[in-house]
């Protein structure tokens, strides 16, 4: 499955990018589509191959397989994780409190 061609993850997307807009062109032989579909299938395969690593790794690193977004810091002030996501998680009111 390890094809020494393919280097990384990112080589491997924009490749075959190329190759699914060359093939929607219509241009090419039939031989040579051919061929362009082969190596799309093997980039593919890589890639999907790299993004089940990755998201294993993620779900392993991750507190029991919980994988929800990181906060994000808006103009630099620091974000303190209280259960992101959840109503009245920053100490502000829920939608139950609203009293319309």
């Amino acid at each position: 499955m390890d094809d020494p061609n393919i280097k990384d993850f990112e080589s491997a997307l924009a490749e075959l990018e190329t190759i699914v807009k060359t093939l929607e062109e219509g241009q090419l032989p039939l031989e040579q589509s051919l061929e362009r579909f082969e190596r799309g299938i093997a980039l593919s395969r890589f890639c999907h191959t790299r993004l089940d690593d990755a998201e294993r790794r993620i779900e392993l690193l991750t507190e029991q397989g919980e994988t929800r977004p990181a906060p994000v810091s808006i103009a630099g002030a620091p974000i303190a994780d209280h259960g992101a996501g959840e109503p009245g998680a920053d100490g502000g009111p829920s939608d139950d409190d609203v009293p319309f």
